[in-house]
């Protein structure tokens, strides 16, 4: 099994992260949470969803395990999703944006996640669509499954990219408040054929990574399959994710300022 490579914060803007920018405005768009809120980002990566809080009028305390993210992006914390290192009823509002699939235990970060939430306060995640709706990757992992069956295609590996499976996880977390879960679609466009192909070669993410692991003429072979499945010029693809969120039990009891020692990397 080849092992999801999150590292290198460039490569992974390149790849998938100028995407998620998109998709982080409209979710806190779609949460309503009033300016001035404290939050916490879960798995910031390279600080999309952080970002689109700040433009929100939020204040924003980041928290990824990679620290080459943490250096490329605005994180602050390193830290376990299932151990967040925060007290109790911290935050305003805890968020998580294309991370909660790749945690060993989705259930526990998102107990976690609820633990550090206050009292009436919003919990709310998205995670990318990779069974049918992120057409980029869906293509790579159709030319690659033709070629290796064994390929850790994201959408078995993933079943909880789905709207029923966050919808029950929100659910067995007692997060029903207010509870919902809505697509995200966005257009993905390509000036070209290399345009599109070139960030599967930095490495970052589960298609990349699985793809360095080929020898060359494996690559190649799945470069020529994608190349007779997409036009000549530009290339118009779209890609959804799915997005839900929930409250936590309890009056709202706003979360304190941010402090200075939380702005620092631990």
């Amino acid at each position: 099994m080849v092992s999801d490579v999150w590292a290198a914060a460039d490569a992974y803007e390149e790849y998938v992260g100028r995407w998620s920018r998109r998709v982080a405005e409209r979710f806190v768009a779609w949460l309503a949470v009033p300016a001035g809120r404290v939050w916490l980002d879960v798995g910031c990566g390279t600080g999309a969803l952080s970002d689109a809080v700040r433009e929100a009028d939020g204040t924003v305390v980041g928290l990824d395990p990679s620290r080459g993210f943490v250096a490329g992006g605005r994180a602050v914390v390193v830290g376990d999703a299932r151990a967040l290192p925060f007290p109790a009823a911290r935050f305003d509002a805890v968020v998580s944006g294309l991370a909660l699939n790749f945690v060993p235990d989705p259930a526990r970060a998102a107990a976690e996640m609820a633990r550090v939430t206050a009292p009436g306060g919003m919990v709310a995640a998205y995670v990318w669509d990779y069974a049918d709706g992120m057409a980029m990757m869906r293509l790579f992992w159709d030319v690659a499954r033709e070629l290796d069956p064994d390929a850790p295609d994201e959408g078995d590996r993933f079943p909880i990219c789905r709207p029923d499976a966050l919808a029950d996880l929100w659910r067995a977390t007692g997060l029903t408040g207010g509870l919902a879960v809505e697509p995200v679609e966005i257009r993905t466009d390509f000036a070209d054929f290399d345009d599109y192909w070139r960030p599967f070669l930095g490495g970052q993410g589960a298609a990349p990574a699985y793809l360095a692991s080929l020898p060359a003429p494996a690559r190649t072979a799945v470069r020529d399959g994608l190349r007779a499945r997409l036009p000549d010029g530009e290339i118009y693809l779209t890609a959804r994710a799915w997005a839900v969120r929930g409250r936590r039990g309890g009056g709202h009891a706003p979360a304190t300022p941010v402090r200075s020692d939380e702005r620092a990397d631990r």
